[in-house]
């Protein structure tokens, strides 16, 4: 297949639905000119997992998930960048492509509202569960996500929601928590009703989105003894407000978890790697050394 962002390889998450048009590709983008670091994706037919490896590999891995709403996805930069940034530190990354809640599904018992966790859960599945070809150890997999794509890592260590019947995976027997996670400026509870900080906010479209947001409330959901997680937010957020941080931290320590949460003064929101010359700059190196010293030379 046609590589897209430099990746070493990639593949497509499940099996293709024989009722499925293959005459559709399996994303969009919104401008398939732009540089790889700027591509947006606006549309996803069928999810895929593209693999960056590390140079000087240390035997772990981490799922990268972009943000961009639930209905883009800024993979190049919240996905590549992160890949990237990642394999300088000696982590295998996989980007997800994942698909967006909406009207569109193959089963009709199925809520669209649930397709990107089912996703992000099916590719730690298989990132864990691959073979020793790469060398990640069964236990050093985790999830970075940025924005709608923080929201979606928080997914991974919550419980899966009652009313949701979870799709047939070859994989199920693996473990899809995470070992660790990084989570930046995520909306994990603010778009629920009943919980926003913005008051009357309307609905967000379309409305498997908001059904999403309603089923899935992380720090209502986490799971006792979560893993260890780096949390990073702006204090001045204009789109995401930054009670999210404080939501999802007090609800990791609460269940047993260690959380370090890092609150910038200023910062536009999606940050990313990109605003170096602001204090908030600094929040991958001090990841990087939340990461080495605590997990990947352990």
């Amino acid at each position: 297949m046609k590589k897209f962002f430099g990746e070493d390889f990639s593949w497509p998450l499940w099996p293709t639905d024989p009722n499925d048009s293959l005459t559709r590709p399996d994303f969009t983008f919104a401008d398939s000119n732009a540089p790889i670091n700027d591509l947006v994706i606006d549309d996803v037919q069928r999810a895929r997992c593209f693999a960056f490896l590390a140079p000087k590999p240390n035997g772990r891995a981490a799922l990268v998930l972009a943000g961009g709403g639930y209905t883009q996805l800024v993979v190049g930069k919240e996905g590549v960048e992160v890949a990237l940034w990642l394999n300088s530190l000696g982590i295998h990354a996989f980007v997800l492509v994942h698909r967006f809640p909406s009207a569109r599904v193959t089963d009709s018992e199925r809520s669209g509202s649930q397709a990107p966790v089912d996703d992000a859960i099916e590719a730690l599945r298989q990132i864990r569960a691959r073979p020793d070809d790469l060398g990640i150890r069964s236990n050093g997999v985790g999830v970075v996500g940025l924005s709608s794509g923080g929201h979606l890592a928080a997914t991974l260590v919550s419980e899966y929601p009652f009313e949701w019947r979870a799709p047939a995976s070859p994989h199920a027997n693996v473990s899809h928590r995470p070992d660790f996670v990084v989570i930046g400026y995520a909306p994990i509870s603010t778009n629920a009703t009943g919980r926003t900080v913005i008051p009357n906010k309307p609905p967000l479209p379309p409305p498997e989105k908001q059904s999403l947001y309603e089923a899935m409330q992380p720090d209502l959901q986490l799971m006792s003894s979560p893993p260890p997680t780096f949390i990073v937010y702006a204090a001045n957020d204009a789109v995401v407000p930054v009670e999210n941080a404080h939501r999802l931290h007090k609800a990791w320590l609460a269940k047993g978890g260690s959380a370090e949460l890092h609150v910038f003064a200023d910062a536009p929101h999606g940050f990313a790697l990109r605003e170096t010359a602001l204090p908030v700059g600094q929040w991958p190196h001090l990841c990087a050394r939340w990461l080495m010293g605590t997990f990947i030379v352990s």
